[in-house]
């Protein structure tokens, strides 16, 4: 099948399964806004989208988004080293209009991984374990999101984690947008330019949005669950 043997059919299957993870994130961030405002309401959307079917199977299915992202990356960035050979150990100087963020996406993406493993031993592990296995010990209850938030975040070194995370996110998404929207074939012209100004101004939205909530944490902005 073209979208797995080809590269042309790599990089579109790259595309879509990014889109699909910033729609994800989307979501993920307007459900942490939400704890800016209830600790109760962010708890109950907790309980909500706990370990059932569906929550379970949803999880599955976005891990089977970031792996295939994941490795179509390592494979597309092998083919392009392939395919430059020893060209690339005679660059000494950037590339005319090439950005920062496409030279280094590789880098980013490592980053941008370890983030997400941490993001998800911190939450995930110990939130929907809890509620799949509640015969293990876990410190906090399935269900209280808001409490792993205050625990997680008033813990310094977790805040500077997740701040180089974000800021790395921040420059791969803000990239990944239009070059996804280019592969697609939704630039032209005239839209190049647009997609390149909506996807930046969308991620740097996103990314706001998941900075200023844990700030809040970390400096004792958030409300109480009380």
């Amino acid at each position: 099948m073209w979208l797995f043997n080809s590269s042309i059919g790599r990089k579109v299957t790259m595309s879509v399964t990014g889109l699909a993870l910033i729609l994800f994130l989307t979501f993920h961030c307007c459900m942490n806004v939400a704890a800016l405002f209830s600790g109760e309401a962010y708890n109950t959307i907790c309980e909500l989208l706990g370990a059932n079917w569906y929550a379970v199977a949803a999880t599955l299915g976005l891990a089977a988004l970031a792996v295939i992202h994941i490795v179509y990356a390592f494979i597309l960035t092998a083919q392009n080293r392939r395919a430059r050979g020893a060209e690339r150990y005679n660059v000494t100087s950037k590339p005319a209009k090439v950005e920062w963020a496409s030279q280094n996406m590789l880098v980013l993406g490592i980053i941008v991984l370890l983030g997400l493993l941490l993001h998800l031993f911190n939450f995930w592990y110990n939130m929907m374990f809890a509620e799949l296995f509640p015969s293990l010990h876990f410190d906090a209850a399935p269900a209280d999101g808001f409490g792993k938030m205050v625990s997680t975040f008033g813990n310094p070194l977790f805040v500077v984690l997740y701040v180089i995370w974000l800021v790395a996110l921040w420059f791969h998404l803000s990239h990944g947008f239009w070059s996804a929207m280019q592969t697609l074939g939704w630039n032209g012209k005239t839209w190049f330019c647009r997609w390149k100004t909506i996807g930046i101004v969308y991620v740097t939205l996103l990314i706001l949005g998941f900075l200023v909530v844990a700030l809040a944490f970390a400096f004792n902005c958030a409300p109480s669950l009380s």
